[in-house]
C-alpha cells in the first residue's frame, strides 16, 4: 500500500479519485468476498422504492421464462433459474464469459412490503418484480370532523 504525503503540489481531488480506484480494485478481488450482493452477483439487480411499493429489476437476458422463478417468504424475495448455453457446431471455447447453470439470488426487503402480493413480469431480458407496501405501512387519510 502506498503512503500519501501531504504536499502543496498534490491535487487533493486527484488523490481521492486515485484512492477510490484502489478501493474498487480491492473490492473486485476474488479473494475478498462480499457475499451474495457483491461484485459479480447474478443476476444484477436495481431496486427502486416508491410510495406504492418496491420495484426490483433483474437483468437476465437469454433465459426461457419457464425456467425462471420468483419466490417470496416473509421479507425475502428469491429470484432463481437456469441458464443453458449450447454452442452451434463443435469445438472448444476460444473465450468464455457467459455463465451457465443454475442460479439463485435472495433479496431482503424491509417489513413495510408484502411479498405475498408480489407480481413478476419477464420481457426483453428484464425481470421486473413489483412488491406492494403492506397494509399497515400504507398511509391512510384521516378525515377531520368539526365539533
Amino acid at each position: 500500500m502506498a503512503l500519501l504525503r501531504f504536499d502543496a503540489e498534490v491535487d487533493p481531488i486527484g488523490a481521492l479519485l486515485s484512492l477510490q480506484d484502489e478501493l474498487n480494485r480491492f473490492m473486485r478481488n476474488p479473494a475478498f468476498g462480499t457475499g451474495l450482493s457483491g461484485f459479480g452477483a447474478y443476476p444484477p439487480v436495481n431496486i427502486f422504492d416508491s410510495p406504492e411499493g418496491a420495484m426490483i429489476v433483474a437483468e437476465a437476458p437469454g433465459l426461457d421464462a419457464a425456467k425462471l422463478g420468483v419466490a417470496g417468504k416473509r421479507r425475502t424475495l428469491t429470484i432463481s433459474g437456469e441458464r443453458e448455453f449450447e454452442p452451434n457446431g463443435e469445438g472448444g471455447y476460444h473465450r468464455r464469459e457467459l455463465n451457465e447453470g443454475k442460479f439463485s439470488r435472495s433479496i431482503q426487503l424491509p417489513e413495510d412490503y408484502d411479498v405475498s402480493r408480489a407480481e413478476a413480469r419477464y420481457e426483453a431480458g428484464l425481470l421486473t418484480v413489483r412488491v406492494p407496501r403492506a397494509e399497515h405501512a400504507t398511509p391512510r387519510q384521516i378525515t377531520v370532523r368539526t365539533a
